[in-house]
């Protein structure tokens, strides 16, 4: 499947409606819209993380790829109903599949939390925590979609459980846990 781009600007979209992949035009604000939007935020600061931080664990930088890969996927999956009937690139079992066993290659070499974790520690773990975040932000948007695909709210699901685990690793297990009321006068 190849995508060809001859020209950027269109100006289909300059009275604030878009098409979306099935060619049907909806509002720049609708759910799905708002829903790939964040997955293409997400891949960006995923970027970001793979531009910015040369003390990324190496084993996570082509996992990382990976993900932006996929992420595209995810945004096709989106921008596509359910209810269409023509073959559609879907995201498939297989690709979340890989998600969780990537987070528990990374999971087992962590101790166990005894409290949450405060975002922070090393500028990639940072990064990190910031992709988990908006991750959910996808994944919330997404629930909030008719006719989306069970698959990517499960592949966004695990996918904000990975990059958790992955900025716990980039802190190599110095992770700063919170101290529920530690702040509080006595």
């Amino acid at each position: 499947m190849t995508v060809n781009l001859t020209r950027i600007y269109t100006r289909l979209g300059d009275d604030g409606e878009t098409h979306l992949g099935d060619m049907s035009r909806v509002g720049k604000t609708h759910p799905r819209i708002e829903t790939y939007g964040t997955v293409d935020e997400l891949n960006s600061l995923i970027g970001v993380v793979l531009a910015t931080c040369p003390e990324l664990p190496a084993s996570y930088r082509p996992w990382l790829e990976r993900i932006q890969n996929d992420l595209f996927d995810v945004g096709a999956d989106i921008s596509v109903p359910e209810t269409d009937t023509k073959e559609r690139l879907r995201v498939v079992p297989e690709q979340t599949a890989w998600l969780e066993a990537r987070c528990d290659e990374v999971n087992d070499t962590l101790e166990p939390l005894k409290s949450f974790v405060l975002p922070g520690g090393t500028a990639a773990a940072a990064n990190l925590h910031v992709c988990r975040t908006v991750c959910r932000r996808a994944e919330r948007y997404a629930v909030s979609c008719e006719g989306i695909s069970e698959e990517v709210l499960r592949y966004l699901n695990r996918l904000s459980d990975l990059l958790f685990i992955l900025a716990r690793g980039a802190n190599g297990g110095n992770d700063e846990l919170w101290a529920p009321g530690a702040s509080r006068p006595s």
